[in-house]
């Protein structure tokens, strides 16, 4: 049976071109199962994790139906949990928008508030936004939700865990009914279910499996370091690779291991969180997306929907706090079949914590001590800790 095409779906020619002149030929599993019945203006409800091609999935659909728009009164709207995420989605469509003369705005907190009161004013078919800033821009007046007919939820569940849900909902409510939604989650189950079964109308659901498989094809080490030889042993491991991300607990941590990469000899390295200015944020995913930083070092709520590829290695410098935090964080590699490395790192009061996470993931590695020095650290992915466990780990008397 031969692969579905994009002009199979009913993509339009001109999309198709564009789609590739970037070397898009064919669509992913996502974008096949969802594109044809959001061109029919099905509502739809699609499960798949991050790093599927769900961005494509909904956009190409509004990129084709999206009516022309007045000043203020977008007719499609995309919401997604994070400053980062639309970004992602913007620098995505933008393209594709000019070619079919589409205009795409974004909205999202801790940039300019008064210039994107000017965009919107200048009018957009397509908004991309944060649910609080696009809250903020409807309290002003800035925006109108009346002449909506398409609502896409990105990341639906990233919402739900962000604590975003109540704006969401009051965002829908204050839509035209009338219009078609596609949702996207990893998961469809609880408060995501809710906003399935409230708004949307005889969707049809898609899936696409992929946690599972990412945790089998994905080499997983589990290494138990010293607290003053922790930062080194990461570096020691970014520096054998291209494109490293590396999650801490805290804001503090994130900043305090980021400079010590790059004194320990892995340039440009960055931190993302919170606290940091969107033109930091900003710059350092750039970085990161070109090659320029090679090792990005963020907390769990920064990273939610980050869709960046080529990520070689996933450090857990500070260990996840549950199994789910273990394969979102690790899901960030072994993308679309290739090959990824998830290491975490242990002090010796954490191995404990760390065998029952491995039981919890069906995963067994031996956990092995290691310091800086050791020139297994250069390819973890090659080093075989069954075959190799080294000497036993040296017990605190």
């Amino acid at each position: 049976m031969t692969q579905t095409t994009f002009e199979q779906l009913g993509v339009t020619p001109e999309l198709t071109t564009a789609l590739a002149d970037r070397g898009i030929h064919r669509p992913f599993a996502i974008q096949s199962l969802t594109i044809a019945d959001a061109l029919a203006g099905r509502d739809v409800c699609g499960k798949a994790k991050t790093g599927s091609g769900k961005t494509l999935a909904f956009g190409l659909p509004l990129l084709q139906l999206a009516s022309k728009a007045e000043p203020s009164h977008p007719t499609a709207l995309v919401l997604v949990p994070t400053r980062e995420l639309a970004i992602q989605v913007h620098d995505v469509l933008a393209h594709l928008a000019e070619v079919t003369d589409k205009r795409l705005a974004i909205v999202y907190g801790g940039a300019p508030l008064e210039k994107q009161v000017r965009v919107l004013e200048a009018g957009a078919e397509i908004v991309v936004a944060t649910p609080g800033r696009l809250i903020d821009l409807l309290d002003r007046k800035a925006v109108f939700l009346d002449a909506l007919q398409h609502v896409v939820l990105d990341e639906a569940d990233r919402m739900a865990d962000m604590g975003f849900l109540p704006q969401v909902e009051w965002i829908l409510r204050h839509t035209n009914r009338q219009h078609q939604t596609l949702l996207f989650s990893a998961t469809l189950d609880g408060a995501v279910k809710v906003l399935v079964d409230r708004y949307q109308h005889d969707p049809v659901e898609h899936e696409v499996e992929s946690s599972s498989v990412t945790v089998e094809e994905m080499t997983h080490r589990f290494l138990l370091v010293h607290d003053l030889d922790k930062i080194k042993v990461a570096a020691a491991i970014a520096r054998g690779a291209h494109r490293t991300i590396l999650f801490t607990r805290t804001k503090r941590m994130a900043d305090q291991l980021a400079h010590g990469l790059r004194k320990e000899g892995v340039p440009q390295a960055a931190a993302i969180h919170g606290d940091l200015p969107q033109r930091v944020r900003e710059q350092a995913l750039a970085g990161f997306g070109d090659g320029s930083v090679p090792a990005l070092v963020a907390t769990d709520v920064a990273a939610r929907g980050l869709d960046i590829e080529d990520v070689e290695i996933v450090i857990h410098f500070d260990p996840p706090e549950d199994h789910k935090s273990y394969l979102h964080r690790s899901g960030r590699t072994a993308r679309a079949g290739e090959p990824g490395l998830a290491v975490t790192l242990a002090l010796w009061n954490e191995e404990l914590v760390l065998k029952r996470l491995q039981k919890r993931l069906g995963i067994d590695v031996p956990m092995v001590e290691m310091f800086s020095n050791d020139p297994r650290l250069a390819d973890l992915s090659g080093w075989d800790p069954v075959a190799d466990p080294g000497p036993p780990p040296r017990r605190a008397r």
